[in-house]
């Protein structure tokens, strides 16, 4: 406690909380300009805004600090309130020059549109999007600055425009197939086994052919559901030109047409592709396993899980 000129001690509770009362309406007055220039941003950018198949879509460029995150999104707030009874897309970010990293938000009628936006700029700015957090009808992304921001604007708009043009999938281009049509022919061509069929190929000493059972499955899902012991590993990717006799890059046993090939993914849909594509290389007994590795490990048949990678350095 210090002593005025009166002699009176000054009371330090009552200084601080005079300064506390002193900074309330500075607070307060500062919110409401920023409460008036995001409610203007937002009315200005929805005025501007383009309409694309029916869908509002614009770009909110801010003249905030690179990093005001916080202010971005309450310009997209402010968007979304102006947009409610509307399909809408909006991206909003800071408006260059950018000193290192900057923030961008998607906002959006709905979680489709923001994820096919987010996932365009992903594109766009390849290599230079960090810290990206999904959250619904919002996305939040950071941009590494290169110094281009008026191609950054450019870009934004490619994508709130290319985002919202919708093309009607039942108008397939002529010829072209689904999926499930092209599935579906190519199990016409097969005569697919169920596992254990499979497995009783593979102990048979006296099938006429050589027979292998080959895994197509990536290392992520070996991992994580387990292998058939001394299955051959050949990922789909290389599959082809693994087992076509004319290739430079063939395994040894793949010396010979009549090679019987069983072939599963993990549930045997991408298996009975491989095993049609197979056939086109002349490989005829190439087959795959109905229901593929999570039937085979429901009927009970040999499996494994490889040891963890930290048990390998213990």
């Amino acid at each position: 406690m210090s002593q005025g000129s009166s002699g009176k001690r000054s009371d330090p509770s009552r200084s601080s909380a005079s300064r506390e009362l002193t900074s309330r309406p500075e607070t307060r007055l500062l919110d409401g300009v920023r409460e008036h220039v995001a409610t203007n941003l937002a009315f200005r950018a929805t005025k501007l805004a383009i309409s694309v198949d029916g869908v509002k879509v614009g770009v909110a460029l801010t003249r905030t600090r690179s990093d005001d995150e916080r202010f971005l999104r309450h310009v997209a707030s402010k968007i979304k309130q102006l947009l409610l009874l509307n399909e809408f897309l909006f991206i909003v970010a800071p408006s260059g020059p950018h000193i290192g990293k900057w923030p961008m938000i998607i906002v959006g009628s709905t979680v489709t549109l923001v994820e096919k936006a987010s996932t365009l700029v992903c594109a766009k700015f390849l290599g230079r999007m960090k810290e990206i957090r999904s959250e619904g009808a919002r996305w939040i992304g950071y941009v590494e600055d290169v110094g281009s921001s008026d191609l950054d604007e450019g870009m934004l708009w490619d994508v709130v425009r290319k985002t919202s043009h919708v093309v009607n999938p039942k108008n397939a281009p002529s010829g072209s197939r689904s999926i499930d049509e092209i599935l579906g022919v190519a199990r016409t061509r097969l005569e697919r086994i169920t596992p254990k069929q499979a497995l009783d190929e593979l102990r048979d000493l006296t099938f006429p052919l050589p027979v292998v059972i080959v895994d197509i499955r990536p290392a992520q899902q070996r991992e994580e559901h387990g292998e058939i012991p001394e299955s051959l590993v050949v990922e789909r990717n290389v599959l082809e030109w693994r087992f076509d006799p004319r290739s430079d890059a063939r395994l040894s046993i793949a010396d010979r047409y009549d090679l019987r090939i069983i072939i599963f993914c993990q549930e045997g849909y991408a298996s009975s592709l491989a095993a049609a594509s197979l056939h086109d290389l002349g490989l005829l007994n190439a087959t795959d396993i109905i229901g593929g590795y999570k039937a085979w490990k429901e009927a009970g048949l040999p499996t494994f899980m490889q040891p963890s990678p930290s048990l390998y350095s213990k």
